[in-house]
């Protein structure tokens, strides 16, 4: 996992590749293409690219009327503006007409670092989830970045796509199985389960590895389909394992730890501990410091595993 790449550069490389295979695939942005690696796809399918503009709201009316003509569309911005400022146009002319819009925002959580808590998204996910027919996708690393997306531009339908602004460890290999809908144990273990999404991936390998050697079998699982979540392995693990410890680099309510309950609570009761962030907005610093502050490293999984 000596690698590290940003799974929103992930997003930029891959774009390219179905620009190429598909000319149907059209890519809007809303003033942030350097940012947000759309610029890639201007440069190689130009007469498919747009820029509306710093205008959130018709990035996505927009996106919705090239949908509604038959059009493959991809929309980003930064995930504050496109699940915040756009929220009513997602629901509303996306969601609610169930448009083929993929909507892959960027610069998620709180390791977006020095912008501060303003363009910090921590309830993005939440939002999403929320939209009926909405699959809401957080990949952990640059290939599963690259794999979510090339199945969900295979979907007919709307997308919600979480990405991230600093590089993270690649965890996957170009072989690795996976698809939308199916969470991936990617260690086994049989006193605690770990389900993770996104960035924490690496953090809950970390805790893992060194619960192992105090003698504790942890299972870790990537969990980087929110909805529709996999009801089946997180049953399993509530069946076989101890306690469920749930983490998200996102509000704790309305995420995956409140998923993950949803489903524990009406078919396999189980303990369960949620690692994220707690009722609060981000604030500004570099996303190491962020990450320790509100309590998402490796340190936070251990304690809550222990405190089965």
């Amino acid at each position: 996992m000596a690698d590290k790449i940003a799974t929103r550069q992930a997003y930029g490389e891959i774009l390219v590749e179905l620009g190429n295979q598909n000319e149907n695939i059209v890519v809007l942005d809303a003033d942030l293409s350097k940012s947000t690696m759309t610029t890639h796809f201007e440069k190689a399918c130009g007469g498919r690219f747009f820029n509306v503009g710093i205008a959130e709201q018709n990035l996505y009316g927009v996106a919705a009327g090239m949908a509604a003509s038959g059009k493959t569309v991809f929309a980003s911005t930064f995930a504050m503006f496109a699940a915040g400022r756009a929220y009513e146009i997602i629901r509303n002319s996306i969601g609610y007409a169930r448009l083929n819009v993929k909507i892959c925002a960027t610069h998620a959580g709180v390791t977006v670092g020095e912008d501060g808590g303003s363009h910090q998204a921590i309830e993005d996910m939440a939002l999403m989830r929320a939209i009926p027919g909405m699959i809401v996708l957080n990949p952990a690393d640059a290939v599963s970045a690259r794999k979510l997306i090339t199945a969900a531009s295979e979907l007919d339908g709307p997308v919600y796509v979480r990405l991230g602004r600093a590089a993270v460890p690649v965890v996957y290999n170009e072989d690795s199985d996976i698809r939308i809908g199916k969470g991936i144990c990617i260690r086994e273990g049989s006193d605690c389960t770990v389900i993770a999404t996104g960035i924490m991936i690496n953090e809950a390998l970390i805790a893992a590895e060194k619960l192992s050697a105090e003698g504790i079998s942890v299972r870790v699982i990537d969990m980087h389909t929110i909805k529709p979540i996999d009801r089946d392995i997180i049953i399993k693990a509530a069946r076989e394992t101890k306690g469920i410890v749930t983490c998200e680099e996102h509000t704790v309510i309305g995420g995956l730890g409140s998923a993950v309950a949803e489903v524990t609570s009406q078919e396999q009761p189980v303990r369960i501990r949620m690692v994220g962030i707690q009722d609060k907005f981000g604030e500004s610093g570099k996303p190491d410091e962020l990450l320790k502050k509100f309590n998402l490293t490796s340190d936070d999984i251990i304690e809550a595993v222990r405190s089965f």
